[in-house]
Formats: structure tokens, sequence, C-alpha cells
């Protein structure tokens, strides 16, 4: 049975795309445009040094998540995944893009470069204890004052002042922006927007805050396509 009618009898609305090759099935969910399948396939930057995974790096299976600190399903789905790294011990990595939404949540760009201020200072696991962090304070839709960026990262054990230096250099700007470019260009338009990669490269895109069971789903697809 193709792999495309297998995924759309188990992910409900067409929440994933499907990608391999030049050859692509997607699809769209009700109110939602969705991804372009062909970017999903050809477009995203492939996984490297310089992002922050939590897991295993060598784990078969990878999910990138674009993501807006400040987007509530965002706030939503981190302890999903949280649950999802957990649960596979080791088969499943977890890797984290920024993806702010300007028009909508002005203060979500800043509040990514913090993360990467707190990457700089304390390395990968400051990062992701810092984002723990964020997403556990802020009310979303720019409800958190940019003035609690600094106390963040200090709760977290990162050294203040070397933090508060990071982030008023502004330095972090172009990372962020990198990654916003690598979310358009592989077809985000609405945040959390994931992609799995599975062992042999194939991409399962998910579309949304979805709940555990239907990612679970997808990885369990993806654990199977070698």
């Amino acid at each position: 049975m193709p792999i495309a009618i297998i995924v759309a009898g188990l992910i409900v609305a067409g929440a994933i795309v499907y990608s391999s090759g030049k050859k692509a099935v997607f699809n769209e969910p009700a109110g939602n445009q969705g991804a372009n399948p062909a970017k999903v396939a050809a477009n995203m930057k492939a996984v490297g040094k310089d992002d922050h995974i939590f897991g295993d790096p060598k784990a078969k299976v990878k999910i990138v998540e674009f993501s807006d600190a400040e987007c509530p399903f965002c706030k939503r789905f981190h302890p999903t995944l949280q649950k999802i790294v957990a649960d596979y011990d080791g088969q499943v990595a977890w890797v984290y893009r920024h993806f702010p939404l300007d028009s909508i949540h002005s203060k979500a760009r800043k509040e990514a470069e913090a993360t990467e201020c707190a990457a700089e200072v304390g390395g990968n696991d400051a990062f992701w204890k810092y984002l723990d962090r964020l997403l556990e304070v802020t009310p979303s839709n720019n409800g958190l004052s940019l003035a609690m960026l600094p106390a963040i990262a200090e709760y977290v054990g990162l050294d203040r002042a070397k933090f508060e230096e990071c982030l008023n250099s502004g330095r972090h700007a172009a990372r962020v922006q990198s990654d916003y470019e690598d979310a358009v260009a592989t077809g985000g338009q609405g945040t959390p927007f994931s992609i799995v990669i599975a062992p042999n490269g194939d991409r399962l895109s998910v579309e949304g805050a979805q709940p555990y069971s239907s990612v679970k789903q997808v990885i369990d697809i993806a654990l199977g396509l070698k």
C-alpha cells in the first residue's frame, strides 16, 4: 500500500505532508493553506552542528520544529515534544528553529535572540533550559515583558551581565532571520510547523500543535522508512 494512503488514513484532516524526492502527497487541513510539498522536499536546511538539538544528535528520526515563543500553540506543543523525545528513548531528537511571526508577535524575535544568547553564554543545555522557562512564564500573544529576559537568564543559572551584553548587542539577529527564512522556504505559514526527518531522508510535515497521539503516529511512520 502506498505510504501516502497509510499516512492519510492515520492523520486526521490531512495534518501532514509526505515528501520523497520530487514526489509528494499533500492533504490540506481545513482552514489552513498548508505547506508547499516541493519546498518541504527540497528547501529545508539540513540539520547541522549549529542547530539546537534536544536528545541524541545521532537519533534515527529528527523532528525540526519552527516555533514562535509568543505563540500560544507553540507553548502548548512544547511539552508534547518533550514527551516524544523521552518516550522514544534515543530514537528521536528534537531540533529547534526560530519562526517569529512579527505581524502578530512583535516581541518574539527578541525573545528568539535571547535564547541564542543563552546558548552563547551557557551552551546547548542552557538554550533548552532558557527556552523551557521562557515558555513556562510567558502568557503568550506578546504578553511577556522583555524586561523579564535577563531575569529568566539568571533563573536558569546564567551570568546575567554576559547575557545582557549579548542581548543588547543584537549579534544573533542574523541567526534568527536565517531560521525565519528557512521556515518560509520550507513552506511554513504558521506556528508551530514541524518537519519529521525519517532514517531514509524522507520528510513528514506536522502542521500546528497536533496532540501527542498524532505526532506519535508520524514518528512511527518515519521509523519505518528505512
